[in-house]
């Protein structure tokens, strides 16, 4: 089962990807990992990281990949284990920022990026094939006006792009708001 869980800033959505794990790991029998793209480049950010960890089961394993997401989860992925990404928002920043998408557009040039095509297309292809149950969290930037700066007019877009492909290949597409969840898509087997 592969699962995308979208909302907003503080909607609940990795809540309830932590809770769907929960019940993976006790309905199921799957041991979780929990795959981290985050990098704690700063105060903030290193609270935001250790305020997940407090929350999740100590029996939980933790795996860190800022970049190659779709190589790590073909490492990972097993008929016995639950990986919950958290989140693609976060990986989506990096590959923009690391392999200078995001100096293009400040510059106002075309946007060619071999890695960011690269490791989106790889794990859009990569998705269905993996075994398991793979839960995905991913922000729903897009509803709100369309960004002054073309840095982050680049990320809105190419988030949005993001969802839409991994939602296609998704078995189960969930939106939370206020902490409600609502079911976009799914799929039975």
């Amino acid at each position: 089962m592969k699962e995308l869980i979208l909302g907003g800033a503080r909607s609940g959505k990795s809540l309830l990807a932590e809770q769907r794990a929960r019940e993976s790991a006790s309905q199921r029998c799957l041991k979780v990992v929990y795959l981290a793209t985050a990098q704690a480049l700063d105060g903030e950010m290193t609270r935001r990281v250790a305020h997940h960890r407090e929350r999740r089961p100590a029996d939980w394993g933790c795996v860190e990949e800022t970049l190659h997401l779709a190589s790590r989860l073909r490492e990972l992925a097993a008929a016995d284990t639950c990986i919950l990404v958290d989140c693609l928002t976060l990986w989506l920043s990096n590959l923009i920022f690391a392999g200078q998408a995001a100096a293009q557009a400040e510059a106002g040039e075309a946007i060619a990026c071999p890695l960011l095509r690269d490791e989106t297309a790889a794990l859009v292809e990569l998705l269905p094939q993996l075994p398991g149950h793979i839960i995905l969290v991913s922000n729903e930037v897009g509803w709100g006006i369309v960004p002054m700066h073309p840095v982050s007019r680049l990320f809105a877009d190419e988030q949005g792009r993001l969802n839409q492909r991994i939602a296609t290949v998704c078995d189960q597409v969930t939106l939370v708001a206020a902490g409600l969840p609502l079911c976009l898509k799914q799929t039975t087997r």
